[in-house]
C-alpha cells in the first residue's frame, strides 16, 4: 500500500530550480540549519552531483543522500531524488538548454508525485526564463508552467509575508498597457480568488481585502482618470453584494499603510509595481510567492537565480525558509478546511 492510500503525505517536495544559481546554495544552506524540524519533512527534487560538488566548494558539512518515492526520509540529512546528471562542464551563472531542461524536469516531477500522493506541496527554486524556453518550454515562468501542468485557467500570483500580502492584476507588461488591462471582471475575478485563498489557505474565516485605486488619490471622483469609477468601483460592489469584505478603491499612497496596521488581510494591486516595491520593503528577505487556484499548494522563494553571486556562498536562504515554513502551513490549512 503506498502512502497515498494510507496516510496524507509529510513530505513537501523543494525542486532545485536553476543548477548553476543560487538554488543550491540555499537548500544546503537551509537543510543544514536544521531549521525545517517538523512533522513535514524536505526532499530535493534535483542533482545529486551539484548538491554535492556546491557543498564541498562552499564548505557545508550536511549528509547529502539519495531517496525514491516511498521511501522513508533520512533524518539529519538532505535527501536528494536525483533527475539530472549535470556534474561537468557547468559554470555557475552560465545558464544553458541543459540546465533549461533540468529545471523543467523537476518542476514536472514534482507535481507528478503530488498528483500521485506522495508530495504533499512543492516550494520552488528560482528559474531561468531564458533557459527554460533554450529548453522549448514557451511560458513566461513557473506561475504559467504549474498552471499548464495542472489545467488551471484561474490563477494568480500572492506576495506573502508576515506582515502584508499583495496580489497583482497585471504583472509583467509595460506600464503603458496596464490601464488598457483594467476591467471590472477581472478585478472581480482576482479579489473572489484571493478572498478564497485567505479563507481556505491562510485560516481567515472571514478576510477583509482592500483594493487599490489606478491613480493618484485613487482618481479623486474622476479628476484624475476614471478607471476607477467605470471598472474598479463595479468589482468592489459586486464582490460585497457577494458577501465578502472588500473597501476601495482607495488611494495607493495610504492602503498599504493601512493593510499594515492591520485593517486588511490583503492588498489587491493593479499593476506590479503598485505590490511589490511596498512588500519588498518590508519583506525583502523573507517574502514568500504563492500561486493561488492551483489544485496542489505551491510556494516559491521571492527573488531570482542571483547569477552574479552562484556559487560564491554569498547567498541568503531566508526566503526559502520562509516559503517553506507557509508551504506547511497552507497544507494543514487546506486539511482543516476540507476536513471541516
Amino acid at each position: 500500500m503506498n502512502s497515498a492510500e494510507s496516510a496524507p503525505s509529510t513530505i513537501i517536495g523543494i525542486t532545485m530550480g536553476c543548477p548553476v544559481g543560487i538554488g543550491p546554495e540555499i537548500i544546503l544552506k537551509f537543510l543544514s540549519s536544521g531549521g525545517h524540524s517538523g512533522v513535514f519533512s524536505p526532499v530535493v527534487l534535483g542533482d545529486l552531483g551539484i548538491l554535492r560538488g556546491c557543498a564541498r566548494q562552499l564548505g557545508i558539512s550536511v549528509p547529502i543522500v539519495s531517496w525514491q518515492p516511498g521511501q522513508d526520509v533520512a533524518a539529519g540529512a538532505v535527501n536528494v531524488l536525483s533527475l539530472s546528471k549535470l556534474t561537468s562542464g557547468l559554470t555557475w551563472g552560465s545558464p544553458s538548454r541543459e540546465t533549461g531542461l533540468a529545471m523543467a524536469t523537476y518542476i514536472i516531477e514534482a507535481v507528478n508525485l503530488i498528483e500521485e500522493g506522495l508530495l504533499a506541496g512543492m516550494v520552488t527554486c528560482p528559474i531561468s526564463k531564458t533557459s527554460l524556453r533554450l529548453a522549448g518550454f514557451d511560458f513566461p515562468g513557473h506561475t504559467e508552467m504549474l498552471a499548464s501542468q495542472s489545467g488551471t485557467d484561474d490563477y494568480a500570483m500572492m506576495m506573502a509575508g508576515e506582515r502584508l500580502r499583495v496580489t497583482l492584476l497585471t504583472i509583467h507588461i509595460p506600464l503603458a498597457a496596464v490601464p488598457g488591462q483594467i476591467r471590472s471582471n477581472e478585478i472581480s475575478r482576482l479579489i473572489r480568488l484571493t478572498a478564497l485563498s485567505l479563507r481556505r489557505d491562510f485560516g481567515i474565516d472571514t478576510p477583509r481585502l482592500a483594493v487599490a485605486g489606478l491613480n493618484p488619490h485613487a482618481g479623486e471622483s474622476g479628476l484624475f482618470g476614471e478607471e476607477e469609477i467605470r471598472e474598479i468601483q463595479p468589482a468592489v460592489d459586486q464582490m460585497n453584494q457577494e458577501g465578502w469584505s472588500v473597501s476601495g478603491p482607495l488611494p495607493p499612497d495610504t492602503i498599504f499603510h493601512r493593510a499594515v496596521a492591520g485593517d486588511y488581510d490583503a492588498v489587491v494591486c493593479m499593476y506590479h509595481d503598485q505590490g511589490l516595491i511596498p512588500f519588498k520593503l518590508l519583506h525583502f528577505k523573507d517574502g514568500v510567492n504563492v500561486t493561488l487556484g492551483l489544485p496542489f499548494v505551491r510556494t516559491s522563494v521571492d527573488h531570482g537565480t542571483a547569477y552574479d553571486i552562484a556559487g560564491q556562498g554569498k547567498a541568503d536562504p531566508a526566503s526559502l525558509s520562509a516559503a517553506f515554513r507557509m508551504a506547511v502551513q497552507i497544507v494543514m490549512n487546506r486539511r482543516n478546511y476540507y476536513a471541516s
